[in-house]
């Protein structure tokens, strides 16, 4: 037998809070909320995430390896073994001391922060509290929840005192293909409605359609559709991208595509060939048609990471937070 050590270890101890028919929850130890990215892919510097695994149980979920970390090897645990974070706001706080001003944080890179257990852990909502006491990074939040709304006026306050944006991902307008590729994530006229609720509320707001896959939401029109829609409710920039997926996402999505459409899955596993990472034959076609639409539309790429304004926010606001004097400070022009 494997003798488990660290993170594993945790979880392997980690106390049940609630079994429901198909989910089970439990409190995970963590040693920081707050985790220095060092990665070259990404633009961040720092990802909060609240929750390990996620009940949504997307299908194209890249971040269902994260789970092996817990030597939980089953793609399907991910979405089903749902770990929420102790937090302690003080601790939460002090973490916060070691991020410089201007850098940039992202809440929810590895599960979406509204997930349902939010509804009753809320501890996203106790990380944007300590958020709207602090100050002066760039913050991003994605999730695919409508549960969003219900911190619209806590996350205007987080806006106060960092340059904050909200990205609401929709990757279709079709409820009945929303709920076959993301079973229990809200249906895409919730998220739209959440969009119109942080838009109205003056909240940088963008909508991701990500990922693009064949034969699901690929053609020019779909991505249109998603992105019409998007101004319509207010967003300010559109972001779409292609499929690339890694195991065991790679077999977990295969497998669904098979199921429900098995001359599409022949056509996946001749685009992808045998233990492969799943990339969209043409992502620059698909980088083209966003383009398109996104013109026409009259929205912009999404852009959280220019630099900030001088002089935001005013160092009265700056005294609840120990930072250094020498970052960068200010605010980033509306998209």
């Amino acid at each position: 037998m494997t003798q488990l050590v660290g993170i594993a270890r945790l979880a392997a101890s980690a106390p049940s809070l609630l079994a429901k028919r198909r989910v089970e929850y439990f409190e995970l130890a963590s040693r920081s909320l707050l985790n220095r990215c060092s990665s070259e892919n990404v633009p961040f510097d720092w990802t909060i995430n609240p929750y390990r695994g996620c009940e949504f149980g997307c299908q194209y979920c890249y971040a269902r390896y994260t789970h092996e970390f817990l030597e939980l090897r089953d793609p399907l645990l991910f979405e089903r073994r749902i770990y929420a974070k102790h937090f302690d706001a003080a601790a939460f706080r002090r973490e916060l001391g070691r991020t410089r001003r201007g850098e940039i944080a992202a809440l929810g890179t590895a599960t979406d922060p509204y997930q349902p257990a939010e509804r009753r852990y809320r501890i996203t909502r106790g990380i944007l509290e300590t958020l709207a006491a602090t100050g002066a990074l760039r913050v991003g939040l994605i999730t695919k929840s409508d549960l969003v709304m219900r911190d619209v006026e806590l996350l205007a306050r987080v806006a106060e005192r960092h340059a904050l944006r909200v990205d609401v991902t929709i990757t279709t307008l079709d409820a009945r293909m929303a709920r076959a590729l993301e079973p229990m994530a809200p249906a895409p006229a919730r998220r739209l409605e959440a969009v119109r609720a942080l838009a109205s509320a003056g909240i940088r707001t963008g909508v991701n359609c990500c990922p693009v896959m064949p034969g699901f939401n690929d053609s020019e029109a779909q991505i249109g559709a998603v992105c019409e829609a998007a101004a319509k409710a207010g967003a300010c920039s559109f972001h779409a991208s292609a499929l690339f997926l890694r195991s065991p996402t790679r077999e977990h999505f295969l497998k669904f595509v098979e199921r429900r459409d098995p001359k599409l899955g022949q056509r996946y596993k001749r685009m992808f060939p045998a233990h492969s990472d799943l990339r969209h034959p043409d992502p620059a076609a698909i980088a083209a048609r966003v383009e398109a639409v996104r013109a026409r539309c009259g929205l912009t790429e999404r852009g959280w990471f220019e630099p900030l304004k001088e002089g935001w926010p005013p160092e009265a606001q700056m005294s609840l937070f120990d930072v250094p004097a020498d970052g960068i400070a200010g605010v980033p022009a509306p998209c």
